[in-house]
């Protein structure tokens, strides 16, 4: 048989066509990002390398798999963490504030066979997540004000909208990882000028509470130091009365030759003998 394909090399050319074209509907390569589902006649047959929690890497199943061949199909399913983008839209706040929000979420297929039979493809499913998130996010930021997005409370106004999100992508086999708000901005015009004033006016006077604390804090301080020092004073007066007026005498000398800032340039005439001057002259 083999020799008479090898002396007819037109025959020899066809088999090995054939035997290629088999190999290739019997033989798949399931990369190590992919979930593979295979499909007989258009039903599931099984799935290769499937989402698991935690798996080592190397040992979630990818790599060669066989089929049976011009009956079996292949459909990948990414395993990857994929992210969709929700159009700028706008919602409008408790407190009437319309607002151009951006947002996106991060999401991954865990369920391919729910994902296939539900939807089909990733491209269907991201675009179905993005209306479910845009949904999501105008039900959430309709119950909260414009100042909810800039406090500490912004946090849980995500979680909510990833849990009612995560809820709906159950449906279809995936599950959310993230969701995140990128932007969030009044429209231009009167009302971005009405917000920056109302929101200036209010650091204003924020900043006039926290200086008004300051200077009553800084004054009970003082009033502190000052009865500490006169106490230390009057204690060291009753220790060392001489070593006490020659410290006073220094303190006073340089308040009164250097000034409160300590510049100098003050010029004083007295007379030598002047009691003041004591000091200098070794008494």
């Amino acid at each position: 048989m083999f020799d008479a394909l090898f002396r007819n090399p037109m025959r020899l050319l066809v088999g090995l066509v054939v035997l290629l074209v088999i190999l290739s509907q019997s033989l798949a390569i399931v990369p190590e990002d992919k979930q593979a589902l295979i499909l007989r006649f258009g039903e599931i047959e099984r799935t290769v390398n499937r989402y698991k929690p935690n798996e080592d890497f190397g040992r979630s199943g990818a790599g060669l798999v066989l089929r049976v061949p011009f009956t079996d199909g292949i459909q990948y399913i990414d395993k990857r963490i994929l992210g969709v983008n929700m159009e700028r839209q706008q919602v409008l706040s408790t407190d009437q504030q319309r607002l151009q929000v951006d947002a996106f979420a991060r999401f991954r297929i865990t369920n391919p066979v729910r994902m296939y039979t539900a939807i089909r493809t990733e491209d269907k499913l991201q675009t179905q997540l993005a209306t479910i998130l845009g949904s999501s996010l105008r039900n959430e930021l309709g119950k909260r004000t414009f100042a909810t997005l800039l406090s500490a409370e912004r946090g849980a106004v995500m979680d909510n909208i990833q849990v009612a999100l995560n809820r709906e992508a159950n449906k279809y086999g995936a599950e959310i990882i993230d969701v995140r708000i990128k932007r969030a901005d009044l429209p231009e015009g009167a009302t971005l000028e009405a917000a920056y004033n109302r929101m200036r006016t209010a650091r204003q006077q924020e900043a006039i509470s926290i200086r008004a604390e300051g200077q009553k804090e800084a004054q009970i301080i003082r009033g502190g130091a000052d009865g500490e020092a006169a106490r230390i004073y009057a204690e060291s007066f009753g220790k060392d009365p001489e070593f006490y007026d020659f410290y006073r005498a220094m303190q006073s000398y340089r308040q009164t030759f250097l000034g409160e800032n300590n510049q100098g340039g003050t010029s004083i005439i007295l007379s030598p003998d002047n009691e003041y001057l004591k000091r200098f002259q070794g008494g």
